[in-house]
């Protein structure tokens, strides 16, 4: 077995998507570590975008075709995009200044749920019984989470309702990134997608940082620092195990964050994760990969048909 089908290379992808996962998660834990000494939201935002930038650039190099990659004939639909991610990150590095790291990560995997939601309002895309019950898992897998009882009773294990708030919103707004860049990918290539984001957070960050900025030990500077490598390389792992193999095949595997921050919550910062976090992202998990399944089904069946010859 080499692991090519139809020329895809099955094996490698998966890796690629493993490695993703991997640098994803040591980016947010660097920044969580980085948050208990004052950086806020805003800086996270330019110094993960700042420090990426090289990375993504010397990639695009890489590619065929070079910076041309990076010419784009819509412009404004870029900005759109930039606008919606910009403002998603800044609510996911809120999250994580308020939320203890595993429980960040696990809300923010709430995206597909608020996708199939968007994609049925916004693209009016069929979504049967089967995929609205899998909303209701995770949506109950988040309620979970929010360990609304310990709220009620005024517990000191109740999660704090700001942070929920933020981590929903920048799930909300991933999820509204994907339906923009379906509508992106028809005609732009993916090295200006992912170039042209990066421009523009930097931009706004160092818009932000005079504001918001403080001075920090060098040893933070050397987290943040690391935090837009780790970054950059996760973005491009991801995108290059797209390319390697269906989306459907290595989506799965983006679902190890939550066990990457289980762990370097628990190796760096002695956070225990709760029984609540962890049925919690369970159900979540289960309902983002039943989702992703049938969206590969339905895709699958569609192609079929359009394909089939006439009759």
């Amino acid at each position: 077995m080499t692991g090519r089908i139809g020329g895809e290379d099955i094996a490698r992808g998966i890796a690629l998507r493993i490695a993703a996962a991997g640098a994803f998660s040591v980016m947010s834990a660097v920044l969580k570590l980085a948050s208990l000494d004052g950086v806020v939201a805003p800086e996270m935002l330019f110094y993960r975008a700042f420090f990426g930038l090289p990375v993504v650039l010397a990639w695009v190099l890489t590619q065929p075709g070079g910076l041309a990659g990076l010419t784009t004939r819509r412009p404004w639909a870029h900005a759109g995009r930039s606008a919606l991610g910009v403002v998603s990150i800044l609510c996911l590095f809120q999250t994580l200044t308020l939320l203890p790291l595993a429980d960040a990560t696990t809300l923010s995997f709430t995206a597909p749920i608020f996708a199939t939601i968007l994609s049925f309002f916004i693209l009016k895309e069929a979504v049967g019984p089967r995929r609205w019950a899998a909303v209701a898992v995770g949506f109950i897998g988040v309620v979970i989470v929010m360990r609304p009882l310990s709220f009620v009773s005024g517990g000191g294990h109740a999660m704090p309702l700001e942070g929920i708030g933020f981590g929903l919103m920048a799930a909300l707004l991933t999820a509204s990134v994907t339906i923009t860049l379906r509508q992106l990918r028809d005609t732009e290539h993916v090295a200006a997608i992912v170039f042209w984001f990066f421009v523009g957070s930097s931009g706004v960050g160092a818009i932000l940082l005079p504001f918001v900025g403080h001075w920090h030990s060098p040893l933070t500077f050397a987290l943040l620092i690391s935090s837009g490598v780790a970054g950059g390389l996760a973005q491009l792992f991801m995108t290059a195990s797209l390319q390697k193999a269906p989306v459907a095949v290595v989506a799965p595997f983006d679902y190890l964050q939550i066990v990457g921050a289980v762990i370097f919550g628990w190796w760096l910062m002695h956070a225990t994760p709760t029984a609540n976090t962890l049925a919690g992202g369970a159900l979540i998990a289960a309902s983002g990969l039943y989702t992703a399944w049938r969206e590969h089904v339905r895709r699958k069946a569609a192609l079929i048909q359009t394909t089939a010859p006439p009759v």
